[in-house]
């Protein structure tokens, strides 16, 4: 199974909606994914990650959207203080960074910017429920890695459409690394395409390959 995560386009964070940028990101991002073979078509259920989906959505021909709600955009900050980039994992990680603090350390909780921090709560939701629901796609967590419940050798390309943070989120639990060090290392770009393969053999353990990561290529002529 080929699982394609791609970010929402140039957005309005206050409407929840793609700018006319974003609208033209989400256009080309549909055409260059149509080399993909996608079967099937996911996404947040918030409107900017809607709205890129359906970009694709129209493209494709595939009419239907499956909503996962788990895979809403991650929040940061703590009560009365919701979005302080004081709280900010991208740039709280540059500055544990300066002060030569590991990223990959499993006791990244215990950091003073992760301690009751939103962030934190919502990426490990992401995690739990990101397990929950690729075993509804017949993969089942073992483990480090994921065994193949399919009854079939039959690939299969779905697309998720979400956010920059919930993608670190996904991809730090999928591929065992430490949401800190996915913040410090994935600045998705708006409609950038990262490509995850799982093995598709019925009963084998997989730890997902990485066809590809932050591709924004197809934005290189969008103004």
């Amino acid at each position: 199974m080929r699982i394609i995560l791609i970010r929402h386009g140039d957005p309005n964070y206050e409407e929840d909606c793609l700018t006319e940028l974003g609208h033209k990101q989400a256009e080309v991002a549909a055409q260059r994914l149509l080399e993909e073979g996608i079967e099937e078509i996911y996404s947040s259920p918030q409107g900017r990650a809607l709205q890129t989906a359906e970009a694709f959505s129209k493209a494709s021909g595939i009419k239907d959207i499956k909503v996962l709600d788990f895979i809403r955009e991650i929040r940061f900050g703590r009560e009365g203080e919701l979005y302080d980039n004081k709280w900010n994992p991208w740039n709280g990680t540059d500055k544990l960074i300066w002060e030569g603090k590991s990223l990959q350390t499993d006791k990244w909780r215990e950091y003073p910017l992760f301690i009751e921090n939103y962030a934190t709560e919502d990426a490990d939701k992401i995690g739990i429920e990101a397990d929950k629901w690729l075993s509804t796609l017949g993969y089942e967590r073992e483990g480090l890695y994921y065994r193949c419940t399919r009854k079939t050798d039959e690939q299969k390309t779905i697309a998720v459409f979400n956010h920059g943070g919930a993608s670190s989120a996904f991809m730090a639990r999928v591929l065992n690394q430490q949401f800190p060090y996915m913040c410090s290392l994935l600045h998705f770009a708006h409609t950038a395409i990262s490509i995850l393969r799982f093995d598709k053999t019925p009963g084998n353990l997989t730890l997902p390959i990485v066809e590809l990561m932050n591709d924004s290529r197809h934005l290189k002529n969008v103004k």
